[in-house]
């Protein structure tokens, strides 16, 4: 996995308000083992620094760590959802599901 892509993800699900808490879901979500790396780092607290701790890791830990972060901000935006998209919103983000359905190809 690309460096960036691990930064971003990171970014991102610091945006989508990911909490240390979110950690032993996005664990379960990912499908790692508590014992991994990522695993043991995300669920020790202060979620800034252990972020920049798993963007970090050696490249065999990579994969690991791209699974963990997308999960993250899998359970960090469910959440933001049902806070603050229930009754529905304007974010793009939101409404890529509706557009597969209306899209055609085009010759």
């Amino acid at each position: 996995m690309r460096f960036a892509v691990l930064c971003d993800l990171a970014v991102y699900s610091a945006q989508a308000g990911a909490t240390a808490e979110d950690g032993p879901e996005s664990v379960l979500l990912a499908g790692i083992r508590r014992t991994h790396t990522p695993a043991v780092l995300i669920t020790r607290g202060r979620l800034p620094e252990q972020l920049a701790k798993i963007t970090n890791l050696p490249l065999a830990e990579r994969v690991k760590a791209f699974r963990l972060l997308v999960a993250l901000l899998a359970v960090a935006d469910r959440r933001r959802r049902e806070r603050y998209c229930m009754d529905g919103c304007s974010h793009a983000r939101h409404q890529l599901g509706g557009q597969r359905d209306t899209e055609t190809a085009t010759p």
